[in-house]
């Protein structure tokens, strides 16, 4: 596969997921300067964390109107894979790519620490390879992580089966002790209607190696690699 690996003044963890793609997973990953208008050659795109234009105005908001977006909405729109970690997450939401916002922790913290997810939904490319229920260990690294919606888009996310990943405790267990930032209804990620596109804050390309604490995130990555596989 292809992955382009988005880049803005800011961003922080490309280097990482560059590495975990390259050496690890032996994928051609290219770092793509965020004023690229074309994502045409690439099969899947990654927004990695950081913090874009310094998180100025909110997280996410000035990234969004990056020339690279128009980009990844046609990418997005092609029904191909992204993937936006932790900042990225909070520029597919800016972007109107996914619904709902990343806001200020509950605790008024910058929480870094490890976390447990629990997976609820395995129609995304990233997750094709789980099995609802399956818990896994990341850390993550943020302070404005609290996902928030309105009611009805949050119902909507829920009855549609849109929340891809929920914190939880490592039996699989909810509950306010296992909330790192105090998200509603403790929602970790969720995907677009399509299934293509997917938002989550834990950082899944900081859990692929043993030597970093976990191996945990490797399931993801492997599990695009093996979703585009079958469709070439």
């Amino acid at each position: 596969m292809r992955f382009a690996v988005v880049v803005f003044p800011g961003t922080w963890s490309d280097r990482d997921c560059h590495h975990i793609l390259s050496e690890v997973l032996s994928q051609q990953a290219d770092l793509v300067w965020h004023r690229q208008p074309d994502l045409s050659g690439y099969d899947c795109v990654v927004l990695p964390g950081g913090f874009s234009y310094g998180d100025y105005l909110r997280t996410g908001a000035i990234a969004r109107f990056s020339p690279v977006m128009e980009a990844v909405a046609r990418h997005a729109q092609a029904g191909r894979p992204v993937i936006g970690i932790c900042n990225g997450f909070q520029v597919l939401c800016e972007a109107k790519l996914l619904p709902g916002a990343l806001i200020r922790n509950a605790s008024l913290q910058y929480r870094c620490e490890w976390v447990t997810l629990r997976v609820e939904d395995t129609s995304t490319p990233f997750t094709a390879a789980n099995t609802a229920g399956d818990i896994l260990r990341m850390p993550i690294s943020h302070g404005e992580g609290r996902y928030f919606a309105d009611g009805k888009t949050l119902a909507q996310l829920e009855e549609s089966g849109r929340v891809v990943f929920r914190y939880c405790s490592p039996e699989g267990f909810q509950g306010a002790a296992w909330n790192p930032n105090g998200s509603l209804n403790d929602i970790a990620g969720i995907r677009n209607e399509a299934g293509n596109v997917l938002g989550m804050m834990p950082h899944p390309e900081r859990a692929c190696e043993a030597v970093t604490g976990g191996v945990d995130g490797l399931c993801l990555w492997r599990s695009v690699v093996d979703w585009a596989r079958v469709r070439v």
